[in-house]
């Protein structure tokens, strides 16, 4: 007789290290990426929507202890599933943190809590303390590219420092902790790293120059805090973290899971995509699609002061001694975020799948022109006051026509920032590095390479912010990692080239700058036309 047999669960197989992994905190949602070191290998991740608060029209804010919990469970359900598919959490050697830039948080140094809700960057009611720093500029001069030669940026509700002078203006619990020195500031890498390392008992108050580079604050030159800068917003130093290179060691885990675990890299999100698709040398420049749309253009150890309506932004300094390398930035605020106004509000989509179908049903647009400036525009144009237009509509226009519209909308406004780069550096790009959720759309990516005229090459993995943060903090405990050299064997990049004519792709381009003429200065204004052309100009 045989011998009864119990039925066993094999374990797992084995999954060899090392490890690193990127908290990747979005303006929607939260991850925990887990890398094989060295390599674009996901080995697993896990992910969770952050809630935005809308109280009113133009705000967004989020909970910032809801971040920090988010990001907690990200972790814990990462090392979870790593452990599910034979790794060993032990093995995960350091992680870096990259970031929503611009998004701000003020807490009590005493509690280390939040004093209010985080101003996120796409935040607008700070259109009014513009207003009021313009008229603080000597001479009346209302430039608001008057800090642009010490931070690189032009005055604008975009970024930290304005948001923070909003805070001090507005806020009685951020203005009294300011004047009795308990405040502390910091973007979002800055207050997850003081969470994770210990919070108000021994966490580390500290942010990398990259996301410094987008406070108005730090000097572009010295890569550290400007007193000149600071008078201007009448903020007190004693608020700011301190300025680190992006690749090196800030503080070890506190509690949890990966207790003990050094952080080794920060790099706002940009910054960090612009590694991961290893731009690395100068005359590179990649384009991230999500909720807006975001071009760097590497321009090595140089900065590029632009005249055309571009940031100068620092790219990344992997290490303490590291050379840091300087980018130009275009901002668009409206690009997969149109393709939700088009679900949410007008009903003319049912969900994002839908979007390369119905726009492929049609050759063309009908020449019709979709302008996605619902809370005015960014790069190169900076004019708050335009409004969303959608022009050469006829009795034939489809739902389908409007669908591939707006896919071209973002194409143009991406060949807007690529002909101001070319002006500010006087050299024409031969091809764009891409990632983001909307590169999945085939169509998306040929309407592109049509209306700009140049290759485009599309990103192996989705995830190349994260992999830009897990690159960097790789470097800071590897030394000799390449950084340059290929992390995947899954072969070279898909290259998507132009099929379209010189004289179609330009002619096209006239009509979107027609379309562009009609969107501007929508909004009513105060400020007298000459003041007016000044703004627009920037």
């Amino acid at each position: 007789m045989d011998s009864p047999t119990t039925e066993t669960t094999p374990p797992p197989p084995t999954l060899s290290g090392p490890f690193v992994g990127a908290i990747d905190e979005g303006t929607t949602s939260a991850r925990f990426i887990i890398f094989r070191a060295g390599t674009d290998e996901i080995v697993c991740f896990h992910q969770i929507e952050v809630e935005s608060i809308f109280q009113k029209e133009g705000w967004c804010e989020q909970d910032p202890m809801a971040i920090v919990n988010t990001v907690n469970e990200c972790i814990a359900g990462a090392c979870k599933k790593l452990v599910a598919v034979g790794g060993k959490v032990e093995e995960i050697i350091t992680i870096g943190i990259t970031n929503q830039r611009e998004s701000t948080v003020v807490w009590d140094k005493n509690s280390g809590q939040p004093l209010v809700n985080a101003i996120i960057w796409l935040d607008n009611r700070t259109t009014s303390t513009v207003e009021e720093l313009l008229e603080t500029i000597p001479n009346n001069a209302r430039n608001i590219n008057y800090l642009r030669p010490l931070c690189g940026l032009p005055l604008s509700p975009y970024f930290s420092g304005v948001k923070l002078r909003w805070l001090r203006d507005n806020v009685p619990a951020v203005s009294q902790a300011m004047e009795k020195g308990t405040a502390m500031f910091g973007t979002i890498d800055t207050w997850l790293m003081y969470n994770l390392t210990g919070g108000k008992d021994c966490g580390v108050h500290k942010t990398d120059v990259t996301n410094a580079s987008r406070t108005m604050l730090m000097n572009i030159e010295t890569l550290q805090w400007d007193a000149n800068l600071l008078k201007f917003f009448g903020l007190p130093k004693t608020i700011l973290p301190e300025i680190c290179s992006s690749a090196e060691f800030y503080g070890s885990i506190a509690q949890g899971v990966l207790q003990g675990i050094g952080i080794t890299s920060v790099l706002g999100d940009q910054q960090a995509a612009l590694v991961g698709q290893q731009c690395l040398a100068k005359g590179q420049a990649k384009a991230t699609y999500g909720t807006g749309c975001f071009l760097l253009y590497n321009t090595g150890p140089s900065i590029v002061h632009s005249t055309h309506g571009l940031l100068t932004t620092v790219g990344y300094q992997l290490g303490r001694k590291a050379v840091p390398f300087y980018a130009l930035e275009g901002s668009v605020s409206i690009a997969g975020a149109a393709f939700n106004w088009l679900r949410d509000n007008i009903n003319l989509i049912q969900n994002s799948g839908q979007i390369e179908t119905m726009a492929s049903t049609v050759d063309n647009s009908l020449d019709v022109y979709f302008v996605p400036a619902f809370n005015g525009l960014y790069a190169p144009y900076w004019n708050q006051d335009a409004r969303g237009v959608i022009c050469g509509l006829s009795e034939e226009t489809t739902s389908e026509h409007i669908v591939r519209a707006t896919l071209e909308a973002v194409c143009f406004q991406v060949r807007d920032i690529l002909d101001s780069m070319h002006k500010d550096c006087k050299i024409p790009l031969a091809k764009l590095m891409v990632d983001g959720g909307m590169t999945v759309n085939n169509l998306f990516l040929q309407l592109q390479s049509d209306l700009v005229g140049i290759q485009v090459l599309r990103a192996k993995i989705a995830e190349t912010t994260a992999l830009g943060a897990a690159m960097a903090a790789y470097k800071a405990v590897e030394s000799r990692y390449q950084m340059e050299a290929p992390l995947s064997k899954s072969g070279p990049r898909e290259a998507i080239k132009p099929s379209i004519s010189a004289t179609d792709r330009n002619l096209r381009y006239q009509k979107w700058k027609m379309a562009i003429d009609r969107s501007l200065n929508w909004e009513t204004s105060t400020l007298p036309q000459g003041e007016r052309d000044a703004f627009d100009g920037a």
